[in-house]
């Protein structure tokens, strides 16, 4: 007997099927206060080679540290041409690239503030559930406190603090899904 896997038991490539119109790459319009960043990197498989067809879904704060969604209660503005939310999918070299702003910290569960970071869901083939991990920004003082980071074994929270790269703004952070060097993955 031969198995074969069937559309329902895997994911892609689809996604430029579907989702290609809730492609959303630039989080914060022209007003939005806020520290400019541009994020650009690669999603690599367990080989180092590009998945072509992977999705990134992209959730941070804004600047003052508030997220647009009604469960923040916290006292902090809101600004209207900032969602916090964001799409992108990548080209056949595995690239994306999207721009937004800084965000600002949050409290965690236990009330503690979280050092400035974005949160990131990718899809991918053969994935059946996404994956979970955040973005850290380099030469982030708060980033030695901050709960989530400690919680990653030293050797291993490089992979989630960005890298500087020639430009204002301009940051590098790649996604590795298995082997040597994997990007931290969170179970949610």
């Amino acid at each position: 007997m031969r198995l074969q896997a069937t559309t329902s038991q895997t994911v892609g490539p689809f996604f430029t099927i579907g989702l290609t119109w809730l492609e959303k790459v630039n989080l914060a319009g022209p007003g939005v206060s806020g520290e400019r960043v541009t994020v650009a990197g690669r999603v690599l498989d367990g080989d180092g080679k590009p998945v072509p067809d992977a999705l990134l879904e992209i959730w941070q704060a804004n600047s003052h540290g508030k997220y647009a969604h009604p469960e923040d209660d916290q006292n902090k503005p809101l600004e209207p041409d900032f969602q916090g939310y964001g799409r992108v999918g990548v080209d056949e070299n595995g690239r994306f690239t999207f721009a937004t702003i800084k965000p600002g910290a949050v409290p965690g569960t236990d009330g503690k503030m979280q050092a400035p970071h974005i949160a990131v869901s990718v899809f991918a083939r053969g994935l059946l559930l996404r994956l979970v991990t955040r973005i850290y920004f380099p030469d982030e003082a708060a980033n030695a406190n901050d709960y989530v980071l400690n919680l990653v074994e030293p050797a291993r929270r490089g992979t989630l603090i960005a890298r500087k790269t020639a430009g204002q703004g301009a940051l590098e952070w790649d996604v590795i899904l298995q082997g040597a060097g994997e990007t931290v993955f969170f179970d949610c």
